[in-house]
């Protein structure tokens, strides 16, 4: 029963900033590596930050320097802090655990968090 609740997205113009905010359940949040990823129309979803449990984050070269990954254990809740836009960010959202067993996230995905990049 684990379930993942984005939010936090929306319109914006190149150049600004959303915070997107990914609230888990049915899991230790605290001990699980986590992930975000986006799927752009027309594309696959991709990995594009991760952060481990003891807040070690990576980021994919495409936002890497714009976006910033964090996460409150006390909240069970995974961040997503995206700055200076581009229309090339516009996808649908998702968080995402990395699965104790082999490390690939779990087949459970939330509806996701639409961002659009537009002026």
């Amino acid at each position: 029963q684990v379930q993942f609740v984005e939010s936090g997205g929306g319109l914006v113009q190149p150049g600004g900033s959303l915070r997107l905010s990914c609230a888990t359940s049915g899991l230790i949040f605290s001990i699980y590596d986590m992930g975000w990823y986006r799927q752009a129309p027309g594309k696959q979803r991709e990995l594009i930050a991760s952060i481990t449990s003891d807040h070690s984050p990576n980021y994919a070269d495409s936002v890497k320097g714009r976006f910033t990954i964090s996460r409150d254990n006390a909240k069970n809740t995974l961040y997503l802090q995206m700055n200076s836009l581009k229309p090339e960010d516009t996808a649908v959202y998702y968080c995402n655990a990395n699965r104790l067993r082999n490390g690939k996230p779990f087949d459970t995905w939330g509806q996701g968090a639409q961002v659009t990049v537009s002026a």
